[in-house]
């Protein structure tokens, strides 16, 4: 599972495709609807955020306006449309670890799109559900 901590911007099409299962799936887990990946490491700063289903309906919620803005047709039903801004945290070292992390699985699967990342490499923006502080890479972070 893979809960990107970057603007939706920056994800490729598969890439947006997948945040959006994988932050369904996340939800179905949070709600506990579901055994599996209940500790999964993605989860914990959603679990720490005092409802954690409003915070992973706003992030999903940025998803989904993303995939709007490409002409893309995500079921809104799945949602409950929550508008938070700013409200976890991430680190810079963990934005610049995904963004590595993003441009590699992008390279070996559209060049095109590989290309518009590396312009945008200076100037990292987080998912605006996020909002950055300074540190390394988090700790729940499983690195690869």
């Amino acid at each position: 599972m893979r809960l990107w901590s970057l603007h939706p911007e920056y994800l490729d099409p598969k890439g947006l495709v997948a945040v959006w299962r994988e932050g369904l799936l996340a939800k179905t887990v949070l709600g506990g609807k579901t055994k599996g990946y209940t500790n999964h490491p993605q989860l914990l700063r959603f679990k720490n955020y005092n409802n954690p289903i409003k915070a992973i309906d706003s992030y999903l919620f940025w998803i989904y306006k993303e995939a709007q803005k490409r002409g893309y047709h995500f079921n809104a039903e799945k949602i409950n449309e929550e508008l938070l801004i700013a409200i976890i945290p991430v680190t810079t070292g963990q934005l610049e670890y995904e963004f590595d992390h993003l441009l590699k699985k992008v390279y070996s699967r559209n060049l095109n799109f590989y290309d518009r990342l590396l312009d945008g490499k200076n100037k990292i923006v987080c998912h605006p559900v996020f909002y950055c502080v300074e540190g390394d890479v988090e700790q729940w972070e499983i690195k690869k």
